[in-house]
């Protein structure tokens, strides 16, 4: 009898939390859909491969002394090499995406991951293969300069994850 209630309690907690799983990934997969901020403009500048749309959303850098964007990438798009001379700060809001410090392995960005890119650190990010990638670009100390842009991220450095 024991044994009885004990593989019935077992069954229960395992089906209860299967139904649970299920009901989050259904409001993962619902979050993954939502366009949180306008797609924005496709950018058709050589410092991106492939397709990738940027929608300023704070421009008053006299005042905040900061920009911030946002960026969706199809799958595989990227940006080159680049460095900020205030530093940056990347959220993930959708999907997955890769970044990459010079000289380090590529991490996965992922929804809610805060990427903090200190002051002059070269570096790319963008969309994994699986799927498209949007983040929030906080560009900080824009006093400090602009964007340096370099060269283009090869399939090889993009493709070294696996």
């Amino acid at each position: 009898m024991k044994k009885l209630i004990l593989f019935t309690l077992i069954a229960f907690a395992f089906f209860g939390c299967n139904v649970n799983l299920k009901e989050n990934q259904k409001e993962i997969s619902a979050v993954d859909t939502i366009q949180i901020f306008p797609r924005g403009e496709l950018i058709t500048d050589e410092n991106f491969k492939g397709k990738a749309w940027l929608k300023t959303l704070v421009t008053d850098k006299e005042t905040f002394d900061l920009t911030v964007s946002n960026v969706e990438f199809e799958s595989s798009a990227r940006n080159n090499w680049h460095s900020h001379p205030g530093g940056q700060i990347l959220i993930g809001i959708k999907g997955n995406g890769y970044y990459q410090e010079k000289g380090k392995p590529i991490q996965l960005i992922k929804v809610g991951d805060v990427i903090e890119i200190l002051p002059n650190v070269v570096h790319w990010h963008g969309a994994s293969p699986e799927g498209t990638f949007e983040h929030l670009a906080i560009s900080a100390q824009q006093s400090k300069g602009t964007t340096v842009w370099l060269e283009p991220v090869t399939d090889e450095e993009y493709n070294s994850l696996y």
